[in-house]
């Protein structure tokens, strides 16, 4: 009896290491323009690999350019300090920044001017249910939203935010019944700062938030238990922060659509990046 010849590599089991050397060496070798970004089975993190693939365009246009030599091998050097700086002439040079004119800056005032308000501060309380790996999200904001209705309700006893704040909450403030104390916009978090200090419909009042805060970190059950209104500074006190506030939005813009014209006129393998075929707009 002739044994048979087996065609399976490794021993099957996804939970072998041999599993997943397979599936890394089978993963596509990233390359621009037929250069590699990295060598065969050795695919860095997405994120990782993305700056190499920008980085690699830029030293490609920079060498069509003349200001960098060309290399000769297949695989994407890495750039010294003397080729960052050439490539950060050359964008410099062929990416527009356009100043903001008085009328821009004064209508970003009057759209955001909650942004600009000194001295305000929050005396606050929450309620964190975190989600972390595994947890059942719909669950968990099923939960949420119990404990924001019955503290709601117009009859709640005043001690029962502390109650479920140390039965439910998972954050340390959770012992001294979820207060947080005063904090400013810049001491929590971007979302949580946005929603309480920076949108128009912030000054909702005293008490009980209508509704759940989602951050980073999970749903909130916010009170606020007093607040100082602080000031709001003219636009003249502000000005100088708005132009280089939208100074940078502008040239950020700018950089993005420059990259998406090298990535659409590149020929980008192993690698989704965001390309365009239409000219530079500013």
């Amino acid at each position: 009896m002739n044994a048979q010849t087996s065609t399976v590599t490794g021993c099957g089991s996804s939970a072998c290491q041999c599993a997943s050397t397979s599936a890394q060496m089978a993963a596509p070798t990233a390359c621009i323009n037929g250069i590699a970004l990295h060598a065969p089975g050795q695919r860095p993190e997405t994120e990782a690999l993305r700056e190499l693939a920008y980085s690699e365009l830029l030293r490609q246009h920079a060498v069509m350019k003349g200001l960098l030599p060309r290399h000769t091998g297949l695989t994407a050097p890495a750039l010294g300090e003397a080729e960052r700086k050439v490539i950060e002439a050359m964008v410099d040079d062929e990416v527009p920044t356009l100043q903001p004119g008085e009328d821009e800056g004064q209508r970003y005032y009057e759209a955001h001017k909650q942004q600009f308000v000194v001295g305000q501060a929050l005396h606050v309380r929450h309620i964190l249910f975190a989600v972390t790996p595994g947890v059942n999200v719909h669950a968990l904001t099923v939960h949420a939203e119990k404990a924001l209705l019955e503290l709601s309700r117009k009859d709640v006893p005043p001690d029962r935010f502390a109650q479920l704040a140390g039965e439910l909450s998972n954050c340390p403030s959770s012992a001294q019944g979820g207060d947080l104390g005063w904090i400013g916009p810049d001491d929590c978090a971007p979302e949580l700062a946005s929603e309480l200090f920076h949108q128009k419909h912030s000054q909702w009042g005293m008490g009980v938030h209508p509704r759940l805060m989602h951050t980073r970190f999970g749903f909130h059950i916010i009170e606020v238990l007093s607040r100082r209104a602080g000031k709001q500074p003219a636009y003249a006190e502000v000005r100088e922060r708005i132009a280089a506030l939208l100074t940078m939005q502008s040239r950020a813009r700018a950089l993005h659509q420059y990259m998406s014209l090298l990535v659409g006129e590149a020929l980008v393998e192993g690698i989704e990046l965001e390309g365009a075929d239409s000219p530079l707009v500013q």
